[in-house]
């Protein structure tokens, strides 16, 4: 990724709130303080955007990120809520807690955000700029820390700046920030199930829920460890062929660039996450064209190769994971 942009730092005051709202809106990158660290945010909507943020935080890994919101209302929006997802909404939001849930029909939210699960992870955040930046954006905007990767958390809008400069379009200056423990993940299905400790304690929330959470059990690692569980992906169910160079009799084609594959002419299913060639327009696609070929019921899906510099590294990371052996 080149680092040419121009990164402004903004104080968190009407001004730099309408600003950063308009940045999420143009498909921007804007970091802004949270309760416990910094925050990189871009349009969930938007997967282009998404594959931006990645890139921005380098090494990127197409982990699902968690959908930051202004309150219940615009999370019902996005996920689908039952008994126990609404007790905890609001027993505790805003705050330090992550609720996993179905997506709801017609959920905007970006295959590439969600690692293309039929899950979606929401938080409402209780810091006032975060707050006040969500209703000023009007939708949802996902957040992983604002940092590069394998680095310390920010905390500060300096500890940003010193990481992300020239990487991002804009930071919101809320001053530091209490330093804390990451949100508590809880994934509503069934049952309740504790995903990852956090910030609000266990004991509160089976206080509220009126009995003990359940613990995922692990299960295999192509596969979600559990519905939603932040290092899942969506796995396709058809056999998946890498480093393809051609197609075989029944296979889709998953193709990357402008080249033919031979026998390609064969098969009618083809669908090129990038034909420029153009590997942050492969990531935002990736998801989306596994779940789409997944579907069409062939017998494989040869996926031709992608280069495995910048974003290629996760691209391929996760076309090895779809590949797996089932067990």
């Amino acid at each position: 990724m080149k680092l040419d942009l121009a990164t402004a730092i903004v104080a968190a005051g009407d001004d730099g709130v309408a600003k950063a709202a308009k940045c999420l809106q143009d498909g921007g990158l804007v970091a802004f303080p949270t309760e416990t660290v910094y925050g990189l945010g871009c349009d969930a909507a938007n997967a282009g955007a998404i594959a931006r943020l990645y890139q921005a935080k380098g090494r990127p890994s197409f982990n699902p990120l968690i959908a930051h919101v202004a309150d219940l209302a615009a999370a019902e929006r996005i996920g689908r809520f039952d008994g126990d997802a609404l007790k905890l909404a609001a027993a505790f939001w805003p705050g330090p807690l992550t609720l996993v849930v179905p997506k709801a029909e017609n959920c905007p939210v970006a295959d590439l955000a969600t690692a293309g699960l039929d899950t979606v992870a929401i938080r409402v955040p209780a810091h006032p700029v975060a707050q006040a930046i969500l209703r000023g954006f009007g939708g949802a905007v996902v957040a992983p820390s604002a940092n590069r990767s394998g680095h310390v958390s920010p905390t500060t809008a300096a500890h940003v700046h010193a990481d992300l400069d020239g990487r991002i379009e804009l930071i919101v200056d809320g001053g530091p920030v209490s330093v804390g423990v990451e949100s508590t993940i809880v994934a509503c299905f069934d049952q309740p199930v504790l995903l990852r400790p956090g910030g609000l304690p266990r004991e509160k929330i089976e206080a509220v829920l009126g009995r003990a959470l359940a613990m995922p059990v692990a299960s295999d690692p192509a596969r979600p460890l559990a519905p939603g569980m932040l290092a899942s992906h969506y796995a396709p169910r058809t056999k998946v062929r890498l480093e393809a160079t051609g197609v075989e009799p029944g296979e889709a084609l998953l193709a990357f660039g402008a080249a033919a594959l031979p026998g390609v002419d064969a098969t009618t299913v083809v669908m090129n996450l990038s034909a420029q060639g153009d590997l942050a327009e492969a990531a935002a696609n990736l998801f989306g064209y596994l779940r789409a070929l997944d579907a069409r019921g062939a017998a494989g899906i040869a996926v031709m190769p992608v280069p495995r510099h910048g974003l290629g590294e996760a691209i391929n990371d996760r076309l090895r994971r779809a590949a797996l052996p089932r067990g």
